[in-house]
């Protein structure tokens, strides 16, 4: 549509109605709009770019959970809700949106018949009418953001800080929440009432220490004064903003609250060790900065951008894959105790000392015998290994060798 639907468009006055009904297009109710007229038309409403049901329903079925189709549709609140919610609380609500879709498509596509049903709802309703679904996803967005932050919050003091005055922030995401979901489609509101009331109950945690109570009380208030106070018609059609913006706001709005996240896991999140205890994932991180392994893994890349920088990439991807030992001949020479510099007879006497050292036949005890059985067959796999790609390597030299000496001749 474009155009705000102020007073004059629901109900023109005598002065206006010519030009209206010269510009404009009438339903069965007599009810008129104005558009911009195209430039191939003068009585056809200028649509905004048309959205296919079809495309929108592939959309949904294949990356709805995530929201793909409403922003296709460009309904970028409710796809964010729906990538927190993984499609609306764990499917239900992307599960429901099979039959709502089509009204979505005629709603992005200003359909006349939508715009003309729309205006009939501004002219008789004064507000927007109660809606169950709309009001369980205030409700649970209100409450995942809350207790979103609530558990992110670090428990403990760190850096020489106590953290816990963020808790005074659960009532402003909680009432996020409600907002977010209330400014979905052609409804709105401000945030402000809703946000009060969030802050004014959210004292009760001092006197109610049971966190069902006060928590879920924080939470209905909130979406409450957003129904009672807040909520309104949207007389304008949502701004279509361009695809960089759009990404640009949608990914910022997906990093804070993967963000959040991360800092539950890194503050208050625990790893359980091997015996048994738990260690917070903070101190884990920590220890393992300092660990050998990552000390040498550490070393190891800057080795490596050291030799690539003398040698080049090329060589640099090739010491790589010998390093990583993608053919098991490394594994192989220290399984047989040699080097890869070892003739074939002294890898052949180190394989036979070890297979007679390791014959499960000559293991009595019946709890070591499948132990030395592995270890037989480890050296025997080993002593394979290495034969194969010594006799590949010999292949390989005799044939380079004999197109050297054609070249010759």
């Amino acid at each position: 549509m474009g155009e705000k639907l102020s007073q004059a468009a629901t109900n023109p006055s005598p002065k206006h109605k010519s030009k209206e009904l010269k510009n404009g297009k009438a339903n069965g109710n007599g009810v008129h709009y104005t558009r911009h007229e195209t430039k191939y038309e003068h009585i056809y409403p200028q649509l905004p770019e048309q959205k296919s049901l079809f495309i929108t329903y592939i959309l949904w079925l294949f990356g709805g959970f995530f929201g793909a189709h409403h922003l296709y549709l460009h309904r970028d609140r409710h796809a964010f809700v729906w990538w927190c919610t993984l499609g609306g609380y764990f499917g239900i609500g992307w599960l429901f949106e099979i039959f709502k879709i089509p009204e979505y498509v005629r709603d992005a596509n200003e359909d006349p018949r939508f715009i003309a049903e729309f205006i009939h709802k501004l002219r008789t309703q004064t507000k927007p009418e109660f809606s169950t679904i709309r009001f369980l996803g205030q409700i649970i967005m209100s409450y995942l953001f809350g207790q979103l932050v609530m558990i992110a919050v670090p428990e403990d003091v760190l850096f020489g800080f106590d953290w816990r005055f963020l808790l005074w922030t659960v009532p402003f995401f909680s009432a996020l929440g409600v907002w977010i979901v209330g400014n979905i489609g052609r409804e709105k509101g401000v945030f402000w009432h809703c946000l009060l009331a969030a802050y004014a109950i959210y004292p009760l945690r001092y006197f109610v220490y049971d966190e069902t109570y006060w928590f879920t009380g924080m939470v209905f208030g909130s979406a409450l004064a957003f129904e009672q106070f807040s909520k309104k018609w949207r007389r304008e059609a949502p701004k279509r903003h361009g695809p960089v913006k759009r990404t640009i706001i949608f990914t910022t709005c997906i990093m804070l609250y993967l963000s959040v996240w991360s800092a539950y896991f890194i503050f208050n999140g625990k790893i359980t060790d091997s015996e048994g205890d738990e260690v917070p994932v903070h101190e884990a991180i920590k220890n393992f900065l300092k660990s050998p392994w990552w000390t040498d893994l550490k070393q190891t890349f800057e080795e490596t951008w050291r030799f690539a920088k003398h040698h080049g990439w090329y060589e640099t991807w090739k010491q790589i894959i010998d390093s990583i030992d993608i053919d098991g001949e490394q594994n192989a020479y220290k399984v047989l105790g040699v080097n890869p510099t070892s003739t074939q007879s002294e890898i052949t006497r180190a394989w036979r000392k070890l297979s007679l050292e390791f014959h499960p036949d000559k293991v009595k005890d019946v709890k070591l015998q499948r132990a030395a059985q592995e270890k037989f067959m480890e050296i025997q796999q080993a002593y394979e290994v290495i034969s194969k790609i010594k006799s590949k390597r010999r292949s390989r030299n005799k044939k380079d060798g004999s197109q050297d000496e054609k070249i010759e001749l």
